[in-house]
């Protein structure tokens, strides 16, 4: 027997025990390290308010904010850029807070942000000269020299003084009303377009009367008195001339049109109480006052003008082209000179109908006339304009009425997207709007 062999088995026996806790150590070290790793920690939190500055409002007109005033606001630059296209395509101010929510930079939610801080009317009342509404918020400071004669004051001065190019001309205009004088400080305080803070800056400066003289009043007043005649007699428009119908309470200058049109445009007299109501010196207002007190003598045609009228009058419709159609024409049919003018108008703006249902479109037409008539007439579009959104151009898409509303953003998308599918994409448009404009595509 080998003396030596108890010592080797236990040798063996401990080397096994060794090595197989070696491996239980690494396999907890091992599941230690996996564990470890395996821990998530929450997340980092960035918030907003962290990482931008607060935005601290305060009332403020969107029409008077430069490109940096919107940046402040939170906007973008693109988004700014964005902004004032839009303002310069409304027609260079905006003139309600419904206008402005329309601009496509703008959310909804960055809008709710801003509403009750803009300084304009909810809606657009329609006056052409929006800045009738700001005077309430006008509150910025005038720049004044020293004492100064605001009848010598042209546009320029008026503007070096704090007022807009608006503002200035409406000054003006109003001072010009005045006879070329505002005669007092009272009378220049009553300007609409000047506030109240602004004249308690200016008042000290100014090189006027506090007051009209007596007789410089009683002038004015008459010349109000003049312009606000009471008809209280039967006339003929017909035998007016320029004084009687200055007598009737029209300027000069409405008087002198007045004939012209009668004269020039109805060839020489008013035919009805229609022809009277469509002459654009006549208010509707003042139309309804003299209405009752027109006595309308009609003189007759001679037979030969009235042949040659019958004669004009025998168009064949079944052959005529509804893209060459003309004024007269449209006339003979039957449609009034508005109707025929908007649709002429319409025409060409769409470059030409494609199908014959688009002249119904045309705003406030005798829809029943335009029916019949497109079903009498043919139409041939074969010198229709088309083209792909990629390449048409702009002026082109910025004018007809089936591109002008997303005109800008066309224009954007292409130059990164030269194909019509993807712009259409991007655009997101209503099925029937989408299918209107690709008549025009190619």
């Amino acid at each position: 027997m080998n003396p030596k062999l108890p010592f080797q088995i236990r040798k063996r026996q401990i080397l096994s025990l060794t090595i197989f806790g070696i491996i239980i150590i690494l396999g907890q070290l091992a599941l230690f390290y996996y564990k470890k790793n395996q821990h998530t920690e929450a997340p980092q939190i960035t918030f907003v308010t962290a990482s931008k500055p607060e935005i601290i409002l305060s009332e403020f007109n969107p029409n008077d904010l430069d490109e940096k005033q919107w940046k402040n606001l939170g906007f973008s630059e693109k988004q700014v850029k964005t902004i004032l296209k839009y303002k310069e395509m409304v027609g260079g101010n905006f003139g309600s807070k419904e206008q402005f929510r329309k601009c496509y930079a703008l959310t909804p939610e960055k809008y709710n942000e801003l509403k009750d801080y803009i300084l304009l009317p909810e809606q657009n009342s329609g006056i052409k000269n929006h800045q009738t509404f700001y005077k309430p918020y006008d509150k910025k400071e005038l720049h004044i020299k020293g004492k100064f004669n605001p009848d010598l004051y042209f546009q320029k001065d008026w503007e070096n003084l704090g007022f807009s190019e608006k503002q200035s001309a409406a000054i003006l205009k109003y001072r010009n009303y005045l006879g070329g004088s505002f005669i007092s400080k009272e009378k220049l305080k009553a300007c609409f377009i000047i506030s109240d803070e602004q004249f308690a800056q200016m008042s000290p400066y100014l090189i006027l009367p506090d007051k009209a003289p007596e007789n410089l009043t009683q002038k004015f007043e008459k010349k109000k008195e003049k312009e606000a005649v009471k008809i209280n007699r039967y006339f003929d428009p017909n035998a007016l001339d320029q004084e009687q119908w200055q007598a009737l309470g029209f300027s000069e200058k409405q008087a002198a049109s007045i004939l012209k049109y009668r004269n020039k445009v109805l060839r020489g007299s008013f035919r009805s109480l229609e022809d009277i109501q469509k002459c654009f010196m006549i208010s509707p207002e003042k139309f309804e006052e003299m209405k009752p007190w027109i006595k309308l003598s009609v003189p007759e045609q001679p037979k030969s003008a009235q042949e040659k009228i019958t004669a004009t009058e025998k168009t064949d419709f079944s052959k005529i082209n509804l893209n060459q159609i003309s004024f007269k024409q449209l006339q003979e049919f039957g449609f009034s000179d508005k109707d025929a003018s908007g649709i002429l108008a319409f025409r060409k703006k769409l470059g030409g109908f494609l199908i014959k249902n688009q002249l119904l479109e045309t705003y406030d037409i005798d829809r029943a006339l335009g029916e019949k008539l497109i079903y009498i007439t043919k139409l041939d579009n074969s010198n229709v304009a088309k083209y792909k959104l990629a390449d048409a151009p702009e002026d082109w898409l910025k004018i007809h009425p089936y591109f002008r509303y997303n005109a800008d953003k066309i224009i954007y998308y292409r130059t990164t997207y030269p194909d019509d599918k993807k712009i259409f994409k991007f655009l997101k448009l209503k099925p029937e709007y989408e299918e209107k404009m690709k008549l025009y595509l190619k």
